[in-house]
């Protein structure tokens, strides 16, 4: 038996880097998975259900609140309830700010902050319904806490990840949904595939445990967030980030 056996996760950028881990992880301890992401891959579903539960793929762009409406509409007809989301699907950004395009300040944060937004709204509509409401996760960042030099739409959208995150559990903490947000430090994930390894070492300098963190470590904090052995905690902020802000 495990923890969220008969639960269903619903899980955006769900493909690779953490979001991928964290499904691995919570499907090994009995959740269902929907998986959303621009695109299907079939090996990650593949390896879902060789752990024994039910995965399924939605196509979604979060910065679009049709296929986020869709996408947990799709949830439901499939799985029949919403238990467990994480809001994880998210870009990188670079540039000064005054070298930066309005285009790119606009794409950063429809998908980094709008894109949280959306998945909460249609997440929150499903879960008042039930009985036993549900659990939201949102993936900030350590930059969610921190300024970044060329950062500025992704720093931007990550603080407002940590305000949303604040605001809709003071709203639905009594409805027995709880929203929790992770600020993972500099993991080992694709948006990190076009550093030069000068940079990448500068970068892992800044962490007091001296290297990258693993998708599977963050996993870990989801799935706690997500179980009921944090049934106290709403609306924090909990940094993995290998010691980047005590510094």
């Amino acid at each position: 038996m495990g923890r969220f056996d008969n639960k269903v996760a619903f899980i955006t950028g769900g493909n690779s880097g953490i979001g991928k881990a964290s499904a691995l992880m919570i499907a090994k301890d009995g959740a269902n998975i929907m998986l959303a992401d621009l695109k299907e891959d079939r090996g990650v579903l593949k390896e879902l259900e060789e752990l024994g539960v039910t995965a399924s793929f939605v196509k979604c762009d979060v910065s679009k609140p049709e296929d986020v409406e869709h996408a947990i509409n799709e949830t439901i007809k499939k799985f029949g309830s919403l238990d467990i989301a994480l809001n994880n699907a998210g870009v990188g950004d670079q540039g000064m700010i005054h070298e930066k395009s309005i285009e790119q300040w606009h794409k950063v944060i429809e998908i980094n902050l709008s894109g949280v937004f959306y998945c909460m709204k249609y997440e929150i509509e499903h879960m008042l319904k039930q009985k036993d409401g549900g659990k939201i996760i949102n993936i900030s960042s350590i930059l969610g806490q921190v300024g970044e030099a060329g950062a500025a739409a992704y720093v931007a959208a990550k603080h407002g990840v940590v305000g949303l995150t604040q605001t809709a559990a003071i709203e639905y903490g009594a409805k027995n949904i709880r929203v929790n947000t992770i600020g993972p430090g500099y993991i080992s994930t694709p948006l990190l595939k076009d550093i030069d390894k000068e940079k990448l070492h500068e970068i892992e300098e800044r962490h007091a445990m001296k290297r990258l963190g693993h998708s599977e470590e963050v996993a870990k904090a989801f799935i706690w967030l997500a179980s009921d052995d944090s049934s106290f905690l709403t609306g924090d902020y909990i940094p993995v980030d290998g010691g980047y802000l005590a510094q």
